[in-house]
């Protein structure tokens, strides 16, 4: 996926953090739906006390002045005050019942006498086996008896409350809001009546004045909670996510670490078999699993490399010394012909020997890795090619840059390698064709600068492009006796670039001949 960073490191990092903002959401949600809650409720509590006030207010005055009364209210803007002789018709309310009192037995102002507490001579008309039914407070003030100023209710967060006998499974009576619970409301001033109702979040209260004559309709629009008012929201969600985001990006630098080190070491192994590059065997146990495997991988082709370069070494040099015989003895072939054949034979076979000795050093070669001028060096091969061949001068070609172009390689090996593709190309496509191309100004870690070479031969078959590259393989069509040529350059030439970072592959040209592709890490 093209939008994914590409490193390890970054990719763990965004999964990680991606998981915690999704369950830091989900925790600051849940925090912000309790806050709504408890916003609503809030808001809720402050409307009943707010009809409450209004209504006593209005309650308390002469029913000619309570139009004045409600003017000169600070009314908020989210709150509308209505006397109307009828409950609110335009919000659709229903009939909230009074479970304080038996039903048809309302404290009108009538069923009270003059007493210092509110009541009749009597006392508190609802204790057990009072005048007024079987309704009683549970709790009330000193001796069993309410406070003076305070009607028969008790505070509606008092845990006892009133009970009702046969009202316990009364639906109103449980889900009676709490603005039929008022405190200290006097009896004298008790409502007849209570509508209550919502549409959307405006709320409306319909009381029916103890006179009969009106109704008090309160209002009220409920503003929308924002759970985001509070600073310590949005600074807790920051503050979460930027410690828990440094704090994965620091494990997961700290997991990988060993990953990096793993592939620089087979990125040196790749360059150079020779290398002695050992991980530490220590960590977890994944990571010692893996390192241990590394270093034992490496040391087996370290020895598998030696042991082939020192079996290809001895061959080679053991075959000398029969050659060297078989020359001797084809002196004393009398047949002329005969002699010569044979001698060309030896002299090929000598030739093989010599590029396999060749081989084996290069392979074997323990060459410092040096900085060097990619530049400089492809003009000196080009220099030697145009003197060791004059009469093909005009076909050897070199395009560089204009500013040099730095690598870190072993110069002889590499000067080898790029000899013999520059060499097999002016030998067998008559001429040859080089382009230094340097390495993209992009800063990324692998940067390579790439050479072309091309010829104007004949090409080669598909099937043979990288078959070539095999040791001792020579294709008829164009390496022959009369071309010379033992089979080795083009494998010699591979080996050294892949022991060094770079590689080199074939294509043939459309308008004919080779192309020789060499890319060499920068």
């Amino acid at each position: 996926m093209k939008f994914l960073p590409s490193s390890l490191v970054a990719r763990t990092s965004l999964l990680l953090i991606v998981g915690l903002g999704i369950v830091e959401l989900a925790g600051l949600g849940i925090h912000a739906l309790d806050r709504l809650d408890l916003a609503e409720r809030s808001q809720m509590h402050d409307y009943q006390m707010q009809v409450f006030s209004i209504y006593r207010t209005i309650a308390e005055t002469k029913p000619e002045d309570r139009q004045n009364v409600i003017d000169e209210l600070h009314i908020p803007s989210s709150t509308t005050v209505l006397l109307l002789p009828m409950p609110d018709q335009e919000i659709h309310s229903h009939k909230t019942p009074l479970p304080f009192f038996p039903s048809g037995r309302p404290p009108f102002p009538e069923h009270f006498g003059p007493s210092s507490n509110g009541f009749g001579p009597n006392g508190p008309p609802f204790e057990p086996g009072g005048p007024e039914g079987p309704m009683r407070p549970i709790h009330g003030g000193p001796e069993g008896r309410v406070p003076d100023q305070g009607g028969p209710f008790p505070h509606p967060d008092s845990p006892e409350g009133w009970h009702v006998p046969g009202m316990d499974d009364h639906a109103g009576f449980r889900e009676m809001p709490p603005i039929g619970r008022w405190p200290f409301l006097p009896a004298s001033l008790y409502p007849r009546e209570m509508w209550t109702g919502q549409e959307l979040r405006t709320h409306s209260a319909s009381l029916l004045l103890p006179d009969g004559q009106c109704w008090v309709v309160v209002r009220y629009v409920m503003p929308l909670p924002n759970p985001l008012e509070a600073p310590t929201f949005i600074i807790a969600f920051l503050v979460m996510s930027l410690c828990g985001g440094a704090l994965i990006v620091w494990a997961t630098r700290r997991l990988i670490a060993p990953v990096t080190t793993l592939a620089n070491a087979a990125e040196a192994l790749g360059r150079d078999v020779n290398s002695s590059t050992v991980l530490p065997e220590n960590g977890a146990s994944e990571i010692r699993r893996a390192a241990i495997a590394f270093n034992t991988m490496s040391m087996r082709i370290r020895r598998f490399v030696s042991d082939r370069t020192l079996m290809l070494t001895a061959i080679g040099h053991d075959l000398r010394t029969p050659i060297t015989r078989l020359k001797l003895r084809a002196e004393f072939i009398d047949d002329d012909e005969l002699r010569n054949k044979m001698l060309a034979d030896l002299d090929e076979m000598e030739a093989m020997v010599a590029a396999t000795l060749a081989f084996g050093r290069d392979s074997a070669s323990n060459e410092q890795v040096v900085s060097l001028d990619l530049r400089a060096l492809l003009q000196t091969i080009m220099d030697e090619a145009t003197e060791g061949h004059p009469d093909q001068a005009d076909n050897l070609i070199y395009e560089s840059p204009t500013t040099p172009v730095r690598i870190m390689a072993r110069s002889v090996a590499l000067k080898r390698a790029l000899n013999n593709l520059i060499l097999n190309a002016l030998k067998y496509g008559n001429g040859a064709h080089v382009t230094l191309i340097p390495p993209s100004q992009k800063k990324e870690k692998d940067r390579y600068a790439c050479i072309i070479v091309e010829d104007n031969g004949p090409g080669l078959p598909d099937e043979e492009l990288d078959r070539v590259f095999e040791p001792f393989v020579r294709i008829e069509t164009s390496r022959n006796r009369e071309t010379g040529g033992t089979g080795l350059g083009l494998s010699i030439a591979r080996t050294i670039l892949r022991a060094q970072g770079g590689d080199v592959r074939l294509q043939n040209r459309a308008e004919g001949g080779l192309r020789a592709i060499i890319t060499l890490a920068a």
